[in-house]
């Protein structure tokens, strides 16, 4: 089994005790739109977590936009929705991936074997007549023992020592034009870090009308080939949210990769690194 469930398995699979559903919709531009979405319908017996509050820190000085929790806020926020360390978790969202990524990158992190993105999220459950509902289960609290995999994340000085080292591949994961520098509707400053490569996290989408999916582990092989050229590949975006996707698509091929969950908001936060522009 891969890192992704379809919803014909999901559907199949409601009243597995052991299944924790997650509904992980969000807006990066409006706070309060997964809160909304959840509570106007959402996937049977799914519980909501929210990633600006729950799955990121508070803003400080340094550590990006949205800075990892603790990992004591971690553990009480699954456990709050009945995540053990036998759950079978299924992460969705409407299909771009990037709040489910969010959360399986997270869990994977706190050392959690069994989570899964939900292809297509809520819309393709939907699709095949999967039952939506606006009642909130009622859950018992779970037991989760954090197995912490540290060296899958980085901070700001490890990337630093290693730009222009022609063995690493430092990866941006935004949108071409604030690769290049030329928009910036967020951060103070616009631009990447120097030496990153551009690979914009929605290009592992493939669209079908208003259905969402991820591609094809072909597909996916042919758009990462050449990061199998290096011998370190370190992957982040704006705040460490839309290169989850990314680092889904990665682990799907099994190209090893490290995160610099702080990204270039945090890179930006010490005056004294560089940016480049294109």
């Amino acid at each position: 089994m891969s890192n992704i469930v379809n919803a014909k398995w999901l559907k199949e699979n409601l009243n597995n005790e052991k299944l924790v559903i997650v509904d992980c919709r969000f807006s990066l531009m409006d706070k309060e739109y997964g809160k909304r979405s959840y509570e106007s319908s959402h996937i049977k017996g799914a519980l909501r977590v929210d990633i600006e509050t729950e799955l990121s820190d508070k803003v400080s000085t340094h550590g990006g936009r949205h800075p990892l929790p603790t990992i004591d806020k971690l553990k009480d926020v699954f456990e709050k929705i009945g995540i053990s360390n036998d759950s079978i978790v299924v992460a969705y969202d409407e299909g771009d991936l990037a709040g489910p990524s969010r959360l399986w990158w997270i869990l994977k992190y706190l050392g959690h074997k069994e989570v899964y993105i939900l292809d297509g999220g809520i819309n393709d459950f939907e699709e095949i007549g999967g039952e939506l509902t606006c009642e909130v289960k009622k859950v018992k609290k779970g037991n989760f023992k954090i197995n912490l995999q540290e060296n899958m994340k980085v901070d700001m000085e490890y990337v630093k020592d290693r730009i222009n080292n022609k063995k690493v591949a430092l990866v941006d994961c935004r949108e071409n034009a604030r690769y290049k520098g030329e928009v910036e509707p967020v951060d103070k400053k616009a631009g990447h870090i120097p030496s990153a490569l551009n690979y914009f996290w929605m290009d592992i989408l493939d669209k079908n009308n208003d259905l969402l999916n991820i591609k094809s582990k072909e597909s996916l092989k042919n758009h990462f080939k050449d990061l199998n050229n290096y011998e370190e590949v370190i992957i982040y975006c704006g705040s460490g949210i839309t290169a989850s996707p990314v680092s889904l698509a990665l682990n799907e091929i099994e190209i090893p990769y490290k995160f610099y969950t702080g990204s270039f908001s945090d890179w930006i936060s010490y005056d004294e690194n560089q940016v480049a522009t294109i």
